[in-house]
Formats: structure tokens, C-alpha cells, sequence
């Protein structure tokens, strides 16, 4: 297929060529296995209680991410290394390197042990003037973790896994929900309480025409 894709982890895994996706991305080790496990046990089975019920079901996985990512954010095992400036800097220097090119950057926020970014890929971006490309999300965010992790690595003088293989990601429509999304992400730092206002944290970023909505 050249235009919808379906990948396969955990679940089957929708990912249309053209959307706004919101993903959030993880150092690899970052949360112990059985807290992953609870979260994903107590998912599914809010989730059989539910049944089809499509409206109930959303509610159940913003739920689960709302408790993954509340984990993250007080996570005390596990590596921080983008607390350091250095990687920091590599990894937005790497979201900003494909904006126009393999999709529109909307905003990301980039914490201790994560990183939340929202882009767009509904634009067909011309590549290297000979023709125009769409990519899908599982090739954008391969890109993103092999170069920035390739970078990362070489500073911390390591080798091996650096980020999480798997992401959670979720179709965002234009919109409020869009700009519910963007508010998220951004104010991040202030609900984990290390910052008390967004535009302090050094490592968020929105673009220029969303700023307004936000100032």
C-alpha cells in the first residue's frame, strides 16, 4: 500500500499517510516492565468492559496514556539523559531538521526521559525538486530516533539502544482538538512541576502562526 499502511507491535496499528499525529516517544528502560504491564492490564480490561462502544473505548486509551505519561514524568529509575542540554539540543535540532521536508512541525516538548511532538504529514512536501513524496509516521519516526540516537550515543561515549522501540501515537483532528493536543504537550513541564509557566522551559517549541492561541 503507498498511501495507508498498517503496522503491527502490540496490536494491529492504523497509520494513515495523510494526518496530524500526536506521538510521544521514550529513553529505552525508562519504566520497569511490570508497570507497563499493569498499565496495558488494566487497559485491556477496561476495555473488555466497555465493549465496541467506539466513544468509550477512546476515553479508555486517553486514560491509559494519561497514567503512562504521568509515570514518565515522575519517573525516578531509569536514564535522563535528556536532561543534559547537549542531547537536548540534538534531539530538537533533529525534530527542526525535517520540518518542510517530511512533514510540518507543529510543537514537541521534550522532557527528562520523553518527548511529546505533534507534526503533520497531510502536506505533499516536494523532495529534492523531482517529485512529490508522502511519508508515513512509522519511516518519520525511525528517522528521528536513528540520527538523533546515533548523535546521543557518540556524546555519552555508549553504545547500544537509546530510545524505546515502541511509540504511542494518536490522529489528532484540526481544530480544539488540535489545539487541546498543542496545550498538552507544551504545558507538560508545568503539570510535572518544573516549571511554572511553558515559555520558561527552554525545550518546548510551537509554531509561529499556533503562538497567539497560546500567549
Amino acid at each position: 500500500m503507498d498511501t495507508n499502511d498498517f503496522f503491527k507491535r502490540q496490536l494491529p496499528h492504523y497509520q494513515p499517510s495523510s494526518a496530524t499525529y500526536f506521538v510521544t516517544f521514550r529513553l529505552a528502560d525508562t519504566l520497569p516492565a511490570e508497570v507497563i504491564q499493569r498499565l496495558r492490564e488494566n487497559r485491556e480490561a477496561e476495555l473488555r468492559h466497555v465493549g465496541q462502544d467506539a466513544i468509550l473505548s477512546y476515553n479508555v486509551h486517553k486514560k491509559y496514556f494519561a497514567r503512562f505519561d504521568q509515570f514518565l514524568d515522575h519517573a525516578a529509575c531509569g536514564p535522563h539523559w535528556l536532561a543534559n542540554e547537549t542531547i537536548a539540543k540534538i534531539v530538537a535540532d533533529t525534530l527542526h531538521s525535517w520540518d518542510g521536508k517530511k512533514y510540518e512541525l507543529i510543537c514537541y516538548c521534550i522532557m527528562s526521559n520523553h518527548v511529546h511532538v505533534v507534526f503533520s504529514t497531510d502536506q505533499e512536501i516536494h523532495v529534492a525538486q523531482v517529485k512529490n513524496l508522502r511519508y508515513t509516521l512509522s519511516p518519520i519516526m525511525h528517522s528521528i530516533k536513528r540520527l538523533s540516537a546515533r548523535k546521543a550515543n557518540k556524546v555519552l561515549y555508549r553504545s547500544g539502544q537509546f530510545w524505546q522501540h515502541e511509540s504511542y501515537d494518536h490522529v489528532v483532528r484540526k481544530g480544539e482538538e488540535l489545539l487541546r493536543v498543542v496545550s498538552y504537550v507544551i504545558n507538560n513541564p508545568v503539570k510535572a512541576g518544573t516549571t511554572d509557566d511553558w515559555k520558561k522551559w527552554k525545550w518546548s517549541y510551537v509554531q509561529k502562526k499556533l503562538l497567539d492561541c497560546f500567549n
